[in-house]
């Protein structure tokens, strides 16, 4: 499946949905028309586990069929609807830091980073930073150097608290996966690692956080580490990397995040930024985004995150 979260006017507010075609079913309405009632946000549908994934799947089903007994009130046309983060209200959106081996050569080369990492590192990505699917990011004038960054995101689908990277079956807690374009500030991001910082506000400014624009759900992924991750720039193709080169997989970045911290229905967790960031080649200065610039990341074959850059 492939759900997301959609407004259907400019201050609209968020409401849980699921791709049928070129159109949008909104699962709480859906869902009141067979008479079991689902919630209207993509957070607490989560948090009511399988059963109400798999009641959502039946909705999808009756869509297409053709006898769908009243769930065309329930549809919209995806041209008449705004795609939010799949998630807006995360109780957690973790990101994975310094995780593929040619993004961490870039970033050595770049005194981005002090030394290699020897476990897994992250930081947190603030909500206020999220915006959704064709999304329009202002570039502020003071921003010289705004890079991209394609990422692979894990959206959890079950409690997670204590897992044992070598006991656990790391993909019983994922419901699917999206995309985060995790837009950085690199002369910020250079003093924050000068001076230790921990919270990183190079990758935290509004609109520096474009995810989505669904989550599709593990049954249609596949292998996630058999995935490539591209992102193009105005039609030309920037970085193509296969997840494959990650160096902390699933297991491992699930039993350290949740040693002591539950991680619930609805948290997020990027895999972080694979190789091939404007910040990585010999010509950066001319790669760096810039006012008009439209960017795609995506997961081949999967889906794509479209996100336009403009001025202040």
């Amino acid at each position: 499946m492939r759900l997301v979260t959609y407004s259907s006017g400019p201050q609209g507010a968020g409401r849980a949905g699921v791709r049928v075609g070129h159109r949008i079913l909104d699962i709480e309405a859906a869902s009141r028309v067979k008479g079991e009632p689902l919630p209207s946000t993509m957070r607490a549908l989560l948090q009511l586990g399988r059963g109400a994934l798999s009641r959502v799947q039946s909705l999808v089903r009756a869509a297409q069929s053709g006898g769908a007994g009243g769930l065309g009130t329930a549809m919209l046309e995806e041209k008449a609807v705004r795609l939010l983060p799949p998630v807006p209200d995360p109780e957690k959106f973790l990101c994975v830091g310094k995780n593929y081996r040619a993004h961490l050569e870039e970033l050595k080369k770049n005194d981005l980073i002090k030394e290699m990492p020897e476990e897994v590192t992250g930081f947190v990505k603030v909500t206020a930073s999220l915006v959704g699917h064709d999304a329009r990011v202002v570039k502020p004038d003071l921003v010289e150097r705004l890079d991209y960054e394609p990422e692979l995101v894990f959206v959890i689908g079950r409690r997670a608290l204590g897992v044992k990277a070598d006991e656990d079956d790391a993909m019983d807690y994922v419901v699917g996966v999206t995309l985060l374009n995790d837009l950085t500030d690199r002369d910020m991001q250079k003093r924050e690692v000068a001076s230790g910082s921990r919270f990183w506000t190079s990758k935290n400014a509004p609109g520096f956080g474009p995810v989505g624009p669904e989550i599709v759900t593990m049954d249609e992924v596949g292998d996630p580490y058999d995935l490539w991750i591209t992102c193009a720039v105005n039609g030309e193709e920037r970085m193509r990397v296969n997840t494959r080169d990650q160096i902390w997989k699933l297991p491992q970045i699930l039993e350290h995040f949740s040693r002591t911290m539950p991680l619930e229905p609805g948290d997020m967790f990027s895999t972080g930024a694979p190789g091939g960031v404007a910040v990585g080649k010999a010509n950066a200065e001319s790669l760096y985004l810039k006012a008009g610039d439209v960017v795609e990341c995506a997961i081949e074959g999967l889906t794509t995150l479209r996100t336009t850059i403009v001025a202040p």
